[in-house]
């Protein structure tokens, strides 16, 4: 198990739509939890997403004026926090997350932590990573001309081995 750090280490997931980045990552925490490692995710949507639904208790809070709602059950926490701007990944390990040894984000193709870019070479284009020096590997399909390692998306404990050597040692 990592040791305990000041700054939890982050790696995302990128790639275009429908490439596998969420399979990925659903394949990735099972082989770091098998390993000892705790493990948070974030999930970036541009678009937003509601879980605080019309009619219920925390949603009648909110409409009388709460900033933030907490539900708490004895199984799951949940945050509800209207925001002012669409936050960086660290801003948010820094608010959110503790008690963990790494963070795994997908949906935050720009942001400047190491990145494993999924990739089909079946999707018309090439990489969104190309030439950005945050580019770790590359999972899928290998594409042409790159200076990374190159991996198959099933290959998880390749992947894995390599953000333990990178990051959790």
């Amino acid at each position: 198990m990592a040791a305990e750090s000041t700054e939890i280490p982050i790696v995302s997931i990128v790639g275009e739509s429908d490439t596998g980045k969420t399979t990925l990552i659903e394949k990735l925490i099972p082989e770091l939890n098998r390993r000892g490692y705790r493990v948070a995710t974030i999930k970036h949507d541009v678009h937003g997403f509601g879980i605080d639904h019309e009619g219920k208790d925390s949603w009648r809070h909110k409409q009388a004026g709460a900033r933030v709602t907490v539900l708490s059950s004895p199984w799951q926490v949940a945050v509800v926090e209207d925001v002012e701007k669409d936050h960086e990944i660290a801003e948010l390990r820094e608010r959110y997350i503790g008690y963990v040894d790494i963070i795994l984000t997908e949906g935050f193709k720009k942001n400047r932590h190491p990145k494993v870019e999924a990739f089909r070479a079946d999707r018309k284009g090439d990489l969104i990573c190309r030439g950005d020096v945050t580019l770790l590997a590359v999972a899928g399909d290998p594409p042409p001309a790159i200076n990374v390692p190159c991996f198959s998306g099933n290959d998880v404990n390749g992947i894995v081995d390599l953000i333990e050597n990178r990051f959790l040692q």
